[in-house]
């Protein structure tokens, strides 16, 4: 049997109308219904309103969340079961969820605050960089204690997140092939998310988390673990710090991983995998029409 990993997109693959072709399947449509009690608000309503809704932090995080799970039942629904999981950023909740470490209700709990406290943030600003050179550019964030490497994507692409001022102060000292302005309210994945790190911990403590049955790669820690304790002790970290995806990207060849299926909208974390793990196949489970496939 081919030893295969699922790995789960985070806020930035939304997509209009991600989720719509799922709606008549039985367990999806109680999935959707069950969310709305939680949330206060419909998620296919909200996956086809708006570009500027759907993108709005309140509303991304959740829906990702919810229409990635739905396609995690799916998938098992068909037989198919991982060996491995791992999310970036927000994904990682829908890979606790796939792993059985959280049930839906309590991982979708967890992301509406998660999102509700991240919204009220503001003032940061984060930047995509691809193309760099990787010591350049460290050797500046050093310098600057105000801007922090957010998502170490690749080797050739990372998000930086600080200060609006620093992040432009870096930026003019680098040569960067090309730099995007993230459209977000706050520095995610700082410390400058320490306040919205506080609360979210007081909710965090509060849920119990299961042992997993599928090994978990974790954002700030890429070893596999399937202990509770110590997967909410990284979780609890992940707002605060980096997302290590280039070293968890790394160590799904050293795990011995033949296969990695990318379930959620678009395909931006097959094509970071394609360039560092070329002898993996990929695969990407974004709607019903792949499941039948």
């Amino acid at each position: 049997m081919t030893k295969t990993a699922w790995v789960f997109p985070g806020q930035g693959s939304q997509k209009i109308g991600m989720g719509l072709d799922l709606i008549d399947f039985p367990n999806a449509k109680a999935k959707y219904e069950a969310a709305e009690k939680i949330l206060g608000w419909s998620v296919p309503a909200i996956c086809q309103s708006d570009e500027n809704t759907l993108s709005q932090t309140i509303y991304t995080q959740p829906s990702l969340y919810v229409v990635e799970s739905i396609l995690i039942d799916l998938m098992r629904a068909k037989g198919h079961q991982p060996a491995l999981v791992a999310g970036h950023s927000l994904g990682e909740y829908v890979a606790l969820y796939a792993a059985g470490v959280l049930d839906f209700e309590a991982g979708l709990s967890l992301v509406k605050n998660r999102s509700e406290l991240m919204a009220q943030v503001s003032g940061g600003q984060m930047a995509a960089l691809i193309g760099f050179k990787r010591e350049q550019l460290e050797s500046e964030i050093q310098a600057n204690p105000d801007v922090v490497i957010a998502n170490d994507n690749s080797d050739t692409q990372v998000v930086i997140s600080g200060k609006q001022e620093a992040v432009e102060a870096v930026l003019s000292k680098i040569k960067v092939k090309l730099a995007v302005k993230l459209n977000v309210s706050g520095a995610f994945h700082s410390h400058f998310m320490e306040s919205a790190a506080t609360e979210f911990q007081k909710v965090l403590n509060s849920m119990e988390f299961k042992p997993a049955h599928i090994p978990v790669l974790s954002n700030v820690e890429p070893e596999p673990t399937t202990d509770p304790e110590v997967i909410k002790s990284r979780l609890s970290r992940q707002m605060t710090h980096g997302v290590r995806w280039r070293e968890i990207m790394l160590k799904f060849p050293q795990e011995g991983i033949e296969k990695i299926i990318e379930i959620g909208p678009g395909n931006v974390l097959t094509g970071l995998l394609k360039r560092t793990c070329p002898k993996i196949t990929l695969e990407n489970v974004s709607q019903s029409e792949h499941l039948a496939k």
